[in-house]
């Protein structure tokens, strides 16, 4: 599976940040930058993932 991150959406909350630092992080500029994309099933990068996709207020990241 693969984390997609619909930018103009993002408004940097970190919310996703904070529950998988391993994937993804704020850069200087607040702007959202996913360190890993891709998943293996079952994997616990894909927990991970979903827990960022549950966690984003504005629905800015989905799993595919």
């Amino acid at each position: 599976m693969r984390i997609v991150l619909d930018r103009p959406r993002c408004e940097g909350h970190g919310l996703c940040e904070s529950v998988a630092p391993e994937l993804m992080h704020l850069d200087d500029e607040g702007e959202l930058v996913l360190d890993l994309e891709e998943f293996a099933e079952g994997s616990r990068e894909l927990a991970d993932a979903g827990a960022a996709v549950r966690v984003c207020p504005v629905a800015a990241l989905k799993l595919v």
